[in-house]
């Protein structure tokens, strides 16, 4: 029972949380849950709870504490609720890996507690990175905390990598399905409501990360966090649109020669590859046909009509606090657009317009970071038009 390894989920209502949980629930003999959290979904968080049996569970919602609380009081799961909370419960002891699955800047304090308490860290929030990669990526180096990438993209890379460590990187290529607007021009755009761009054609995933993948937002911060991960510079990092979302992700060594990931586009993989690293485990996920009938095809990215990726390129050879005000201002943007309250294209020109307006820093404290993340949010909702 003891050589269980126990997994703490940040994050577990969502769609990285719950396809861990299957995961594991799918590998009860090597996976056991300690701590799972939430932000508001509290009906979910209860249904976790009952079936995985944690030692601890986190509402950040306040407000739903006492129905978390109640629905569980017949059990031992101890029950916490608020922000200080998962920072607080990030810092105990009772788990041997966390996977990072908070969306967005949330799950920036809670990652960097677990890497102080010395906690390897499965990282599904590529925020944490973009928002501030240096002091992350630094005290991991000073605590020697492995960060396993579960993105698939960023896993692509890590798996390619395993074996490497001595060879030259000459480039990694970030594969891009494209979203559900490859091959779109801004007419067609200016017109595009909440419903087109969450139907994602190869990957299920939430709506913020949805969102971004039609922007190619989340290609722009992958860079970014590509760039920490992988201890690069920002010239060695491409992106390539690959519609059939097979390739996952590649490598380019000084030889010339390419390594690729491959696999059916499913979050699954990636998750049980960080949880079991460095063994791979068996899976019952669909494989993928070399028998059907598939063209594999690559084009160049349309950074002119996808303006949020050149956006994101821009940050990354920037640098400073300029991944965190690109990154702040496209949560506001998105958030503002899943209301209807502004259009597609709106989106990246309110990140532009919050990059040129707030102040530039080189080399940010957290504080900084901190205080960065919070001036361009501030300004990117005073652009929303009430």
């Amino acid at each position: 029972m003891n050589d269980l390894k126990r997994i703490a989920i940040f994050g577990s209502t969502g769609s990285i949380g719950t396809q861990a949980l299957e995961v594991i629930a799918a590998n009860s003999n090597k996976f056991s849950v300690e701590i799972l959290t939430a932000h508001t979904n509290d009906d979910l968080l209860i249904q976790q709870a009952l079936a995985f049996n944690p030692n601890v569970v986190v509402i950040v919602d306040e407000s739903k504490y006492t129905r978390v609380k109640d629905a569980l009081q017949h059990t031992n799961v101890k029950v916490f609720a608020g922000e200080k909370a998962l920072e607080e419960t990030a810092a105990m002891d009772c788990y041997d890996l966390m996977l990072a699955g908070i969306v967005g800047y949330a799950g920036l304090k809670p990652t960097l507690c677990a890497i102080e308490n010395g906690k390897p860290v499965a990282l599904a929030n590529k925020e944490t990175l973009v928002v501030a990669g240096d002091i992350i990526m630094q005290r991991a180096i000073e605590m020697r905390v492995p960060i396993i990438p579960v993105d698939s993209e960023h896993s692509a890379i890590f798996q390619c990598l395993v074996g490497e460590g001595r060879n030259k990187i000459e480039q990694v290529i970030l594969t891009a399905s494209g979203g559900p607007f490859l091959g779109k021009k801004p007419n067609f755009l200016v017109n595009v409501k909440r419903d087109h761009a969450l139907q994602h054609p190869n990957w299920s995933m939430g709506a913020k990360i949805t969102v971004d993948s039609a922007t190619l937002m989340n290609k722009g911060l992958e860079m970014i966090e590509a760039k920490w991960l992988f201890n690069l510079p920002a010239h060695k990092i491409k992106v390539v649109v690959h519609p059939q979302s097979i390739i996952h992700s590649m490598v380019q060594f000084e030889d010339g020669s390419i390594k690729a990931q491959m696999g059916l586009p499913d979050m699954k993989l990636p998750i049980q590859y960080a949880l079991a690293f460095p063994q791979r485990i068996p899976s019952d996920f669909p494989r993928y046909d070399f028998k059907k009938p598939s063209t594999l095809t690559f084009e160049e990215p349309d950074l002119k009509t996808f303006r949020n990726l050149s956006l994101a390129i821009e940050a990354l050879h920037k640098g400073g606090n300029m991944p965190c005000l690109l990154n702040a201002s496209n949560e506001i943007a998105v958030y503002a657009f899943l209301r209807n309250r502004i259009g597609f294209l709106d989106i990246s020109e309110m990140v532009e317009r919050t990059m040129q307006k707030i102040k530039f820093i080189e080399k940010p404290t957290l504080q900084e970071y901190l205080d960065s993340d919070a001036e361009a949010r501030n300004f990117a909702a005073s652009l929303i038009e009430l």
